[in-house]
C-alpha cells in the first residue's frame, strides 16, 4: 500500500467508527501526517487519548463550512469523506439538516480538493443510495453524481474522484448489532419483517477495500464490493439465541432487501474477481480509461436477496465475537 507512503491524508467524520479504522491502520503504511476533520470536539478529544502519534492532527470544523474546508485541505493529498448524516429516522424528521450535510457538504468537499490542489478524493456511500426510498438513501444518492460528476469540473488540475459503495458495518455505531446486544437480555428482539436481508462487512475488509480503490481509481467509478448477505433472522438468533423472534412490522424508509447495483447501473458496470465497478455514462469517460472488466449479463441486479454467498448463524456469530 505505498499509496498513502509520505502522503498527506485528511479524513472527514474522522472519529466515526470507519474513521477511526481507517486511521489506525494508515499509520502503519508510512503516512506523514494524518488530518481528522469532524466537528465533535469531546470525540476529538476522547481520540487523542487513544492515538498517541505525533503524526494525528485534529481540526474542528464541519463539511457545510465551505472556508474552513479550503483551510483544512491546504497540503493535503489525498480526502476521504466519510463525514455525513447516515441515521435514517434523523434523516426524515431533519430533511434540511441532511441536504446541508450530505449534499452541499459533498459540494463543499469537492470544490474545495479541486481549488486545493488534492490529488484523490475518495467518498464512502451506501447501500440506501441505490434506488434510495428514504432521504438519507436520496441524499447520498445525490452525493455519489456529484462526485461522479466532479471528474468534469477538475479543468487541467489533476484532482480525481471516486465512490466506495457498500452495506451494513458489523459494529459501527448506529449499526444493529449493539442494539440486539443491549436489549438481549429482555428476552425478546424486536424484527421489522421476518424475511427482511442485508448485505454484511466488517470494518477492516471496508478499510482495506477504500485502500485498494485509492490505488486502482482512475476517477468517476463507483467500487462495489462482493460480499455476503444475511438474514436479520439469523442475526438475532446469534445474538439471542435463547431470545423471542418479535415481528413489529417494516418501518418508514425501510426496505426488505438493499441493492447495491440496479438492472439500469448494471448496464454501465464491470465485474472482476472481488469487486464491481460502476462507470460513469458521462462522454468524458469513455474514450479516457481502458476497461479490463467483464460486462454483466441482461437484467443483472445486485441485491441482499439475490447473492450468492450467505453467511449462517454460526459464521454471523463469528463475526460479532
Amino acid at each position: 500500500m505505498d499509496i498513502l507512503k509520505d502522503k498527506v491524508i485528511l479524513v472527514t467524520g474522522g472519529t466515526g467508527s470507519f474513521g477511526k479504522k481507517f486511521i489506525k491502520k494508515s499509520l502503519t503504511l508510512g503516512v506523514k501526517k494524518i488530518i481528522v476533520f469532524s466537528r465533535d470536539e469531546l470525540k476529538q478529544y476522547e481520540m487523542k487519548q487513544e492515538f498517541k502519534d505525533n503524526r494525528i492532527r485534529f481540526f474542528i470544523g464541519d463539511v457545510r463550512d465551505k472556508e474552513r474546508l479550503y483551510r483544512a485541505f491546504d497540503g493535503v493529498d489525498i480526502v476521504i469523506h466519510a463525514a455525513a448524516m447516515k441515521h435514517v429516522d434523523a434523516c426524515e424528521y431533519n430533511p434540511f439538516e441532511a441536504i446541508k450535510t450530505n449534499i452541499h457538504g459533498a459540494q463543499n468537499i469537492i470544490e474545495a480538493a479541486i481549488d486545493c490542489g488534492v490529488e484523490k478524493v475518495i467518498a464512502l456511500s451506501t447501500d440506501k443510495a441505490c434506488s434510495p426510498v428514504n432521504l438519507y438513501g436520496a441524499t447520498k444518492l445525490a452525493s455519489d453524481k456529484l462526485f461522479v460528476a466532479a471528474n468534469a469540473y477538475v479543468g487541467e488540475k489533476q484532482t480525481k474522484f471516486s465512490v466506495v459503495r457498500y452495506g451494513n458495518v458489523v459494529g459501527s455505531r448506529g449499526s444493529v448489532v449493539p442494539f440486539f446486544k443491549k436489549i438481549k437480555d429482555t428476552g425478546v428482539i424486536p424484527i421489522t419483517d421476518e424475511r427482511m436481508t442485508r448485505f454484511w462487512i466488517t470494518l477492516d475488509h471496508g478499510v482495506q477495500f477504500v485502500l485498494e480503490n485509492l490505488e486502482r481509481m482512475q476517477g468517476g467509478e463507483i467500487f462495489v464490493p462482493k460480499i455476503p448477505s444475511m438474514k436479520v433472522t439469523d442475526l438475532a438468533k446469534a445474538i439471542g439465541p435463547e431470545c423471542e423472534i418479535q415481528i413489529i412490522g417494516i418501518r418508514p424508509g425501510e426496505k426488505l432487501h438493499e441493492a447495491m447495483i440496479t438492472e439500469d447501473d448494471a448496464r454501465h458496470t464491470v465485474e472482476y474477481e472481488s469487486y464491481y465497478a460502476i462507470l460513469p455514462e458521462l462522454s468524458w469517460w469513455s474514450n479516457a480509461i481502458e476497461n479490463r472488466g467483464k460486462p454483466l449479463p441482461e437484467s443483472f441486479a445486485y441485491t441482499s436477496e439475490n447473492n450468492t454467498e450467505w453467511l449462517t448463524i454460526e459464521q454471523l456469530k463469528e463475526f460479532i465475537e
